[in-house]
């Protein structure tokens, strides 16, 4: 536009002062030139173009400062979600934060907030999303006998199956070495919802893989039919084959290094159980049972007001993929809409949907990572004492929880120990003496103080040290320097003193 403004000053001049044939000829090379339309193009050589282009005009802004901030409060009682999946759940949260008081909106802001497109919401919290952003180990393979006895499952095989076919796969706690034992999350995903169940895994053993999946089953509102899982030998094993046929399961397995076979599953290794729990080292009881109870509010928060995308079409033009998606939506919306869903599932899931509150569940969630990052790091016992909020303060901190930054304690790092001292103290029999000869003289270099201890004790301190020495004396010396000028009270009462 710039450069059109420019071309409309150079030419207006000849424009008006030209006659009726020349205007028609400057007229033509201008909108060829420019792509204007003629009667456009007639009016910018007559009147010229504006001094100043418009910018936004405040007074026709439709969402103001009173529907973001209900915007955000929404966005973190989501967990932080993309605008397009809270789009579909904005309605959802509404509803149940002001059935459990938490939220009171008025008709307007209310009818603002479900009238908002995705993209504007994904506007409306840019700024705030901002600030608040702040290797796998080979396993030995099944026998070919048992391989051929479990049939191959491709992604292309999941036409449309009903609730019950799930994929499943082992996600490894084991943060930065895979060395020793650790903990493995279990994740299962249902194909036709997206319905996702975690659990804990305290060792890689077969039977107890059998007993975890026995629980997780009497979690699910549906009935396990299919059961398909990686090549992992934890698996491929005459264990949980066996089981699945005696429980009257589908078992069958992807091909080997083929992830995409998986891609159910796959992707809720990474948006759910690395999102929520993260990359620490997790190992021993207690990290287990905190991790167990991390999931126990995970499967609802996740399953009841968490919209994903779910693949309705995929065509391929040359190298070129065009996908298109069905509107997000939870799994309990999805299993609610299946037309292959029992009526019995339907009326549990409305039951337990009307009772959830997404707030609670929430804290419930921030105080059960807390739990299980004092428990992966180690942290002393007044340290890992974590107190649950109240629900009142924990709803007040949505507002400007975004100004911290990252809030997820799972997603933070872990804090680096101080570094001590790795060595004997050279001067530990000195010390004292040491320090008498500063205080005599405080203007002594460290250099001199080195040269009379040498004098005094020959052979035993060599001048290697007179690094370690500077060290000390910068102490003494920083010591000294408050004394002179604040006396011998401490530095806060200085402080207040000096200010006062």
């Amino acid at each position: 536009m710039a450069t059109r403004d420019e071309l409309v000053g150079a030419v207006r001049q000849r424009y008006i002062g030209g006659g009726r044939a020349e205007k028609v000829r400057i007229l033509d090379e201008f909108v060829a030139v420019s792509g204007f339309h003629r009667k456009h193009a007639m009016r910018l050589l007559r009147k010229g173009s504006p001094a100043a282009r418009s910018g936004p005009r405040p007074e026709r802004r439709i969402y103001d400062d009173a529907v973001r901030e209900a915007l955000i409060v929404l966005w973190e009682a989501s967990d932080r979600i993309c605008g397009k999946r809270l789009k579909t759940l904005i309605p959802i949260l509404v509803e149940a934060m002001e059935r459990h008081g938490h939220l009171h909106l008025t008709a307007e802001i209310r009818t603002r907030l479900l009238a908002m497109s995705a993209a504007t919401i994904d506007r409306a919290i840019r700024e705030v999303r901002d600030i608040a952003g702040g290797p796998r180990r080979r396993r030995s393979t099944a026998p070919t006998a048992l391989r051929r006895s479990v049939p191959i499952r491709t992604f292309s095989d999941w036409q449309d199956p009903p609730p019950g076919f799930v994929e499943v796969d082992l996600v490894a706690h084991s943060g930065p070495t895979a060395r020793g034992s650790f903990i493995q999350t279990l994740c299962l995903t249902d194909i036709a919802s997206g319905w996702t169940e975690c659990a804990p895994l305290l060792v890689r053993e077969q039977k107890l893989l059998s007993e975890v999946l026995t629980e997780l089953r009497r979690l699910l509102p549906f009935q396990l039919l299919g059961f398909d899982t990686d090549n992992d030998s934890v698996f491929l094993n005459e264990t949980i084959r066996d089981y699945c046929l005696d429980a009257g399961i589908e078992f069958t397995r992807c091909r080997p290094y083929r992830k995409n076979d998986q891609a159910f599953v796959e992707q809720k290794n990474g948006a759910v159980v690395r999102r929520i729990v993260g990359y620490r080292r997790l190992e021993g009881l207690e990290a287990a049972a905190a991790l167990a109870q991390l999931y126990s509010t995970v499967r609802l928060f996740v399953n009841f007001f968490q919209p994903s995308f779910k693949l309705a079409e995929k065509e391929r033009d040359g190298a070129r993929v065009r996908k298109r998606y069905h509107l997000p939506a939870t799994p309990c919306q999805r299993l609610m809409g299946n037309p292959q869903t029992p009526a019995s599932v339907r009326a549990k899931l409305a039951q337990v949907a009307a009772q959830l509150d997404p707030v609670r569940l929430l804290s419930d969630m921030r105080t059960a990572q807390q739990r299980l990052v004092a428990s992966a790091d180690r942290l002393p016992t007044s340290d890992s004492a974590v107190s649950e909020p109240a629900l009142d303060e924990f709803l007040s901190g949505l507002r400007t929880a975004w100004r911290e930054g990252e809030i997820r304690p799972t997603a933070k790092p872990k804090p680096k120990q101080k570094r001590e001292r790795r060595r004997p103290n050279p001067f530990a029999g000195v010390t004292h003496e040491l320090r008498g000869w500063f205080e005599e003289g405080p203007w002594q270099t460290s250099r001199e103080l080195l040269a009379r201890l040498q004098s005094e004790y020959p052979e035993k301190y060599p001048s290697l040290l007179l690094r370690t020495l500077q060290r000390r004396v910068k102490i003494w010396r920083k010591e000294k320097a408050h004394e002179m000028v604040f006396g011998t009270t401490s530095s806060a009462t200085a402080f207040q003193a000096v200010t006062e």
